[in-house]
């Protein structure tokens, strides 16, 4: 297991925890003074009160939470996000509320998850021509539906 340091701006705040042993994400609360209402269609920014030090070489991806999405239609709008190892600020959640009703974001719900990965960083070399393959330049849908 890997060691992630964590600052909460509040003790109030609970930290991220796994919930079962095998899961890959951990749940983040919302961490507001009042409640936030998403409009259908609209998108929230919402707080988390933590900050963390994420390791060089690593990233955490922001993640919407399954129930969220299926009961209520509530999603990560840019999922998933991703929190590099040099930021240092709050972790803050963009939700979208793709439902037809209102949503209601309260204090320590929890609105999505955090999973740890590691990162791969690449070195672009320019050529002038990519070798060949069977799909070639074919793009969405190319392969076909079955």
């Amino acid at each position: 297991m890997k060691k992630i340091l964590i600052k909460r701006s509040s003790k109030k705040i609970s930290l991220p925890k796994y919930e079962t042993t095998g899961s890959a994400g951990m749940d983040i609360a919302a961490s507001i003074e009042k409640e936030i209402i998403i409009k259908p269609g609209n998108t929230a920014l919402i707080p988390t009160g933590i900050s963390v030090a994420i390791p060089k070489g690593f990233e955490i991806q922001i993640r919407p939470r399954s129930g969220l999405a299926v009961k209520k239609n509530i999603t990560v709008l840019n999922t998933p996000g991703t929190i590099d190892s040099d930021y240092r600020g709050e972790i803050k959640v963009i939700l979208i509320n793709l439902s037809k009703i209102n949503f209601c974001v309260e204090d320590k719900m929890r609105i999505a998850q955090m999973v740890l990965c590691p990162i791969i960083q690449g070195e672009f070399e320019e050529v002038e021509e990519l070798s060949d393959t069977k799909r070639g330049s074919g793009g969405f849908g190319s392969t076909g539906i079955k």
